[in-house]
Parts: C-alpha cells; structure tokens; sequence
C-alpha cells in the first residue's frame, strides 16, 4: 500500500520534478508540516493523566484488544463483563483491535503489558497523521497545484492539532475512517481518471462500511459520484468506473468473510458490517462494473438509464434483505434510555438542540461546511470548474448535512471543507501578490484564513457567550469533578472485592472493565439496553423497590457517584429515589458502605446478608 501511495504522488509530480524546488514536493512537505504535529502532540502527551483517550470508547477499545489477546476468538466480539447474563455483543470491527493487538504484542516482551500498552495506544494515532496530510496535500495539489497544496497541508495539521481523534490514546475508530474519507477524495478528484486512483477509492469506501457503518451516506456518496461520472463520460471513464467498482466489491467481501462469523452470515444488523451492507455494496460494486464495461458506449441517455436500473436493483436487494436499516437503529430504544442518556450523548446532538443549549460551539461544528458548500456553489453559479465543484459539495453537504442531525458528522466536513477553502486561499493570495483589490485584500486574505479554521469559530463562540473570565471554567470544572467517578484511584477501591457485578452510571462502565475484573451492568453503548436500563430504573426507584431490584442480580456491588452527569439527573429528576437519597447522604438499612479513598468521588455499598460479595484477601 505504501509503494501504491509513493507510485501516486511521483505520477502527479509535474515533468523535470526532480528539479523542482524543494517546497513542491509532497513527501518532504508531508514531513515538514506532520512533524511539528507530532512534536506538539507529544508535549501534551507529557502532561497528560494517563495514557487511554478521554473517550469511553477509547477504554473500552484497549478492553476489547486485551480480550483478543487474551485468547477470545476473532470471530467472537461479545464483551462477556458487560450487561446481564451472556454478556454483549459488540459492534465495533476486528479490522481496528488487529493492528492495536500487534503494536501491544510487539513491544510487550521488552517493554512487559502496562509500558507496551502505553507505547501502543501512542505510536497508533500518529501513524495516522501522515496518511491524513498524504491524501489531503495530494487532494489539495490535485485540485490547485503545490500553493493549494500548501494550503491543504497546513489546514489539515491544524485540524489534526486542535482535534482530539490523533492524539495519544485515541483509539477508536474515528481517525481511521477520517484518514478513510479524505482518501476516497482525494483520489476521486483525479481529472485524468487513472485506474489505480479509483480502485483505491473503492477499497477505501469498503473498509469504511467495514470499520463503522456510520459512514455509509458518505461512501453512497461517493459511489453516486463515481457512477455519475461515468455517465457523463462513458468510455473515456469506463476503465477507472469498473476498477471502482470491482475494487468495491471485492475488498468489501474480504471484510466480510474476514470479520463476521459465518454463523451470522445471514444475521442482518444495522449497526455493523452485516448481510444487509455486504449485499447492497457487493451488488452496486458488480453492477457498476458490468455497466462500465458492456455501456460504456452507449450515448449518454441510454447510460443514465442504466444507472438508475442499478438504482432499482440495489434498492430492492436492501428492501428485500433489509428493509429495517432505512430506519435510525437507535429509534426503537426504550424512552426513558433515549431521555436519560442518548439525547444527553454530545455527539449525537442535533443542530436545533446545541442552537438551544450550547449555541457558542455552532461555529465550531457548522462554519466551515457551510462556507465551503457555498464556495462550491458560487463557482457552480459562475461556471469555474464545475464538475469539480459539484464533486466538492456532494462530499462535504452529505456530512454537514449528517451533522444537522447528529454533531458527530461535524469533524468530516469541517475536514473536506479545508479542500474548497483551499482553493478560495490561492485565489485571494493571488490577487493580493498581485496588487489587485486594493488596501482591503490583505485584510479580507487575513480573515479568509481565520474562518477557515473551525477552532477559532469555537474560540470565537466561546468568548461570545461566556466571555474571557469564565471561558470553559465551569465546564472544566465540572469535567474535573466527574473524572474522579472514573479514576485509576477510585478503580483500585473496586479491584480490593472480589469479582462480582457492579451496578454503575453508564460512564463508569468502560472504566471498571479496563482496570478490574469485575462485570460491569452498565455501559454506554446501545447494544446494552437492559443493562443499561436496569441501573437507570434502580437509581429511580424509592429505595425499598430499589433493594428488591438490586436483591434479583444477585450479589452485586453499587458504585455510586454523585459527580456523574448521569446520576445527577437521576437525582434531579427523582431527588426521593433512591440516588437522590444516597445524594443526600442517606443510607438506606439494606446497604453496607465499603472502604474507599477519601480523594475519589465514588461511594461503594454492598447489600447485607445473605448477599455480601467476598472480600479478596
């Protein structure tokens, strides 16, 4: 792949480029904006609490790596410490715990488990890094030369710096399919329609659905895009269709037969890579292909023809396999789950509930999609190169349009924005190295530069509504005070009982899977919905209903923390129940208080009776 990636960007050099200057060239300009990156990164890596992401995510990722490595099957994603009896089956792809599990492996014999850990879960996002500068500068110089290229470079490494999905310890799967998206781009833009570039796009839109499904808009997109293309063009794009195509379907198949377990090859799921997105992305990858090479001949009504009956064909084999994923997967939760934790999730908040509750931080998520989208309009309206307008807002709009409904969208196209604004750079650069436009160009060049950078919009938002004093101070410290639910510290409490069930606050979950070997009834994550609500119902209920309800899972510890977001809702909402009893300091009869460190904000009980856990010696 590296060798494919080289081959890529010595083709896009112009002619005599071994004698262009040193600036123009991509490798050395990758290193030359990356490093810094790195170099930045790795000072906050210094001050930083520990050596996991901030994210639950990231926890419960290194929980699922270590059970890889541990012995459970490949084929086997089912998280045994989580929920109720059998545990949970997860969705997240082996495609991310592989290359985890072989760093941790790597390094573990001279480093021992802890420091490979930490060694690991660093290298792996900075890897990252430079893929991302790679595609995006050969994006940019494909579009506008080496001055867009610069300007591509340096955007991206300032998305990457003020973003949290590369530094150490994050390890979820959001950067790869960030590194995943600017690829297909970056070679879809390609105007000379090489073969290799769209078979990469290809490969990369199936691991995108492989790794995390909630790419799929986007890789349907980009499939549209591709498709359309060749419709305009017919046999001059005939070759570079069918490689896309063809790569599609095929890399998409590996995934599958690679990660599912053939016992649920025909188990149709709309959370992960299932029967239901290995069947629709397999048949338009064939269709495709076939159409690209038997119609490419055909005029051009006769090949949009053929595409819409693509259309019909994909779209019947999703209706008659799985009709249920046109739906939103998490639109049959329970409730009281969606009111008490998924509208409360930050990522999945709409643009209406953050304009109510949050406004300062709209800039952040929706300025720079916004200025791009109409950037690429405005060259539509005027007729500049508009094809590869129309491409540019296609792979933008879809996720700024995604981030409408969930904010979780918003880091793909704050990302593929940098591309149009990019070019809108050289332009007005131009124009102010040349003189034209008089004492303001400087000026509007300036201010072009800083509403390109969605930090600054958050900057800005953030000292518009709370102004300088109280900038992120109480966020902080509320961030602060929830964190001592999760701590190592408040973990070792836990680790001195003997393994048991612990009835925790759902952000609590992943912390107690990663440093104990307790079983943990909550987590969030979807695929838990009775585990989840089971501690939910127990820190409503009056505390009589409560002892009954903690009684029937058997011998279980209660970890309580009133800092916990959740738990303080909990308590607001029901404050007689029995978390707003335990708030305020009540402890009912049937509790037990156990030893905890004074520093740590949890308070852990047990139930007296015939249902005390065993205390480890």
């Amino acid at each position: 792949m590296a060798e494919t990636v080289g081959t890529l960007i010595a083709s896009d050099e112009h002619a005599g480029a071994r004698h262009a200057p040193l600036w123009s060239r991509l490798p050395w300009m990758v290193f030359a904006y990356g490093l810094p990156v790195i170099a930045f990164f790795l000072v906050r890596m210094l001050y930083a609490e520990d050596y996991v992401g901030r994210d639950n995510d990231d926890a419960m990722r290194l929980v699922q790596v270590r059970d890889l490595l541990a012995g459970q099957s490949w084929f086997d994603l089912t998280q045994t410490r989580l929920g109720l009896d059998g545990g949970t089956l997860m969705h997240w792809s082996r495609l991310i715990d592989l290359p985890l599990a072989a760093l941790i492996a790597l390094f573990e014999p001279i480093a021992g488990p802890e420091r490979a850990e930490m060694i690991a879960l660093a290298i792996w996002p900075f890897l990252l890094v430079f893929p991302l500068l790679t595609v995006m500068g050969l994006a940019g110089r494909r579009i506008g030369g080496p001055q867009c290229m610069h300007f591509c470079l340096g955007l991206t490494a300032i998305f990457v710096a003020t973003s949290n999905r590369f530094l150490a310890g994050a390890i979820d799967h959001h950067n790869v399919q960030l590194v995943l998206a600017a690829t297909m781009v970056a070679m879809v833009v390609d105007q000379r329609y090489r073969v290799i570039n769209f078979a990469i796009a290809g490969a990369a839109a199936a691991l995108a659905l492989a790794i995390g499904v909630e790419t799929t808009p986007f890789v349907a997109v980009v499939c549209l895009v591709v498709a359309v293309i060749w419709a305009c063009e017919g046999q001059v794009f005939a070759a570079a269709a069918a490689a896309f195509g063809a790569a599609l379907a095929t890399t998409v198949s590996a995934a599958f037969f690679l990660t599912v377990s053939p016992d649920l090859y025909r188990t149709v799921t709309c959370d992960s890579l299932s029967i239901a997105f290995y069947a629709l992305s397999m048949t338009g990858g064939v269709l495709l292909a076939v159409a690209a090479a038997v119609a490419s001949r055909l005029a051009r009504p006769a090949r949009f023809a053929v595409l819409a009956g693509n259309g019909v064909v994909a779209a019947g084999v999703l209706l008659g396999i799985a009709p249920e994923c046109l739906r939103n997967p998490l639109s049959d939760l329970d409730p009281l789950l969606r009111e008490l934790w998924l509208d409360r999730v930050i990522e999945a908040r709409s643009f209406l509930f953050i304009a109510g509750q949050d406004s300062g931080s709209l800039g952040g998520f929706y300025a720079a999609g916004l200025l791009a989208a109409g950037l690429c309009l405005w060259r539509i309206w005027r007729g500049e190169r508009a094809g590869l307008s129309l491409i540019l807002l296609a792979v933008v709009a879809v996720n700024w349009g995604i981030a409408l409904m969930q904010v979780r969208a918003a880091v793909f196209s704050n990302l593929l924005s940098i591309l149009p604004i990019s070019l809108l750079l050289v332009d007005l650069r131009s124009r102010m190295m040349q003189g034209r436009g008089g004492p303001f160009a400087s000026g509007i060049y300036a201010l072009a530069v800083l509403a390109s950078v969605p930090a600054v919009w958050a900057l800005a938002g953030e000292l518009t509504v709370n102004g300088t004093k109280e900038m992120g101070g109480g966020a902080a410290n509320g961030q602060k005070k929830a964190e001592r639910c999760y701590s190592a510290a408040a973990m070792a409490d836990l680790q001195k009982i003997k393994p048991t069930l612990v009835v925790d606050p759902s952000n609590m979950g992943a912390s107690i899977l990663r440093f104990t070997a307790h079983r943990a009834l909550s987590a969030p994550y979807h695929r838990n919905p009775q585990g989840m609500l089971a501690e939910l119902r127990i820190g409503l209920a009056a505390p009589g209903e409560a002892a009954g309800m903690l009684k029937a899972l058997g011998e279980p510890v209660l970890a309580f923390c009133a800092d916990d977001p959740q738990t303080r809702t909990i308590v607001e909402r029901e404050p007689k129940g029995f978390y707003g009893r335990l708030a305020a300091g009540e402890i009912p009869d049937f509790l037990e208080p156990l030893p905890v460190t004074a520093e740590t904000g949890v308070k852990l009980f047990r139930l007296k009776g015939n249902f005390l856990p065993q205390v480890a010696e």
